[in-house]
Formats: structure tokens, sequence, C-alpha cells
């Protein structure tokens, strides 16, 4: 999946906080200066092309909503870089961890334990 800009994903944010919202609605949220409702209606048809957002038709208008979770954003988009840049070798995402310093050997220790005892994070 891709990753959503940072336009779109204020967009998301919307549509996940407030539930389904037509175009105005949705730009109603904004803070002045308010962005165009063409732009705005194009942003959102863009998420509709990319299978993030839908619609339901009430004759002329269009009411929008999310087809994905957030959860299901992170992970379909996690899952989407691990394969593109690690080859989809988690044990090589670990790895990067560590060798950056972003894990320590007793976090990694600590997590073990937590998953051996099967217990969730």
């Amino acid at each position: 999946m891709k990753r959503l800009t940072k336009k779109e994903e204020i967009i998301m944010n919307h549509f996940w906080e407030r539930g389904p919202l037509f175009v105005r609605e949705l730009r109603e949220l904004y803070p002045d200066p308010k962005p165009h409702f063409s732009t705005l209606s194009t942003q959102v048809r863009t998420l509709q092309e990319e299978g993030f957002i839908d619609h339901k038709a009430y004759g002329p208008t269009y009411q929008y909503f999310a087809k994905v979770t957030p959860e299901e954003y992170k992970q379909r988009w996690l899952t989407g870089l691990i394969d593109k840049y690690f080859g989809n070798a988690y044990i090589n995402v670990v790895s990067a961890l560590v060798q950056e310093e972003k894990i320590s050997v007793e976090e990694l220790k600590e997590l073990i334990a937590l998953i051996e005892k099967g217990k969730q994070l």
C-alpha cells in the first residue's frame, strides 16, 4: 500500500475520527484559510481511486467514508515497506534496528520473554 502524503493523511484522519463526510463538511473541518472545494474534492477522489475511501451517492452529491482503518493502513504500509526494503525478511528489520541502536539487546530479550509467555504487546 502506498504511503499517504501529509495532505492525504490529514484527510484520512478526518474520516477516521468523524466517519462519513461530504466534501463540504470535510472542508469545514479545516482552519482558515480553508482549501478550495475543488482541490479538496480532487484529493478525495484520488484517495478513492487508490482504495482508501469509498462513497455513497445521494442524488448528485457523494458522501465519502474510509474503506481502511488506521490500523489496517499502518499494517499494510509496514508490510509493504518491509517487503520493498528488507526482502520481506523481518529478521533483517530487527537486525537493522539493533545495528542503528534503535532497540537494545535487552529490549529484544524482554520482547522474546513476552512472546514466549503469550502476552500481547
